[in-house]
């Protein structure tokens, strides 16, 4: 019992004293985050939103595969984005293997499908009461595209910030293409889980009450977005 007070007072001593570690880790899990939740949204937004309104061959599987990427296992995105950029891959001679930039590309891969999947019902939902609508009014596929996404953006703001949880949060796919290299890619997650098999308790508990902060935050943003948008606009 000691030991485990003792290790959340250092916990604590760590956050409140602003260590230069903990700082430095933390942002860099933002950063890398929040880049891409970024190239994740600019892809998958416009994606799904096409889905939804759109009509081409081949519509139903490819919601049926976005719906299904969804679930894919993050360990296995970071396999195939290993593979990549592994110097046997396609990209290889970019050497990004085992560098934050190599970290943003796994988790845009694994939360874009996210984001273009709910984009798609939510914007299809939309379009279903609106379409007439807009049709006579002469909008194109395009033109109706964008816009539902600006009429269904704070549905859609939710949509990103739940994606931001699930990429700040990962630890599979990051830790197989970043290499966990300490000051270069450890990030929360990596380092949580590197620490906590060292019995080195008190700068994963640390992290993980900063990680379980930041998720508390974004779960709120979204939750208070939806009903600030509910009491303004319906």
């Amino acid at each position: 019992m000691s030991t485990l007070s003792e290790a959340f007072s250092t916990s604590f001593a760590l956050m409140g004293g602003l260590d230069a570690k903990l700082l430095g880790i933390v942002g860099l899990s933002l950063k890398v985050s929040l880049t891409a939740v970024l190239f994740g949204s600019l892809i998958g937004l416009p994606l799904g939103a096409a889905v939804a309104v759109g009509r081409f061959a081949g519509q139903a599987p490819v919601t049926v595969l976005l719906n299904a990427f969804i679930g894919l296992p993050a360990v296995v995105v970071g396999l195939l984005v290993y593979l990549l950029l592994s110097r046997a891959g396609p990209l290889g001679q970019f050497g990004l293997l085992f560098t934050p930039t190599a970290m943003v590309i796994a988790q845009t891969a694994l939360i874009t499908p996210l984001i273009a999947a709910f984009t798609r019902q939510i914007v299809a939902d939309a379009w279903r009461e609106y379409h007439e609508q807009l049709q006579s009014l002469g909008a194109g596929t395009l033109r109706a595209t964008f816009t539902l996404l600006h009429d269904t953006r704070f549905s859609l703001v939710t949509v990103v910030l739940a994606a931001f949880g699930r990429a700040i949060a990962e630890v599979g796919a990051v830790m197989i293409v970043g290499g966990n290299i300490d000051g270069v890619t450890r990030v929360m997650t990596t380092t949580i889980a590197l620490e906590t098999s060292k019995g080195d308790l008190p700068l994963a508990l640390a992290l993980g009450l900063i990680l379980v902060g930041i998720v508390v935050v974004v779960n709120a943003s979204a939750h208070l977005t939806r009903q600030w948008a509910q009491r303004h606009y319906g």
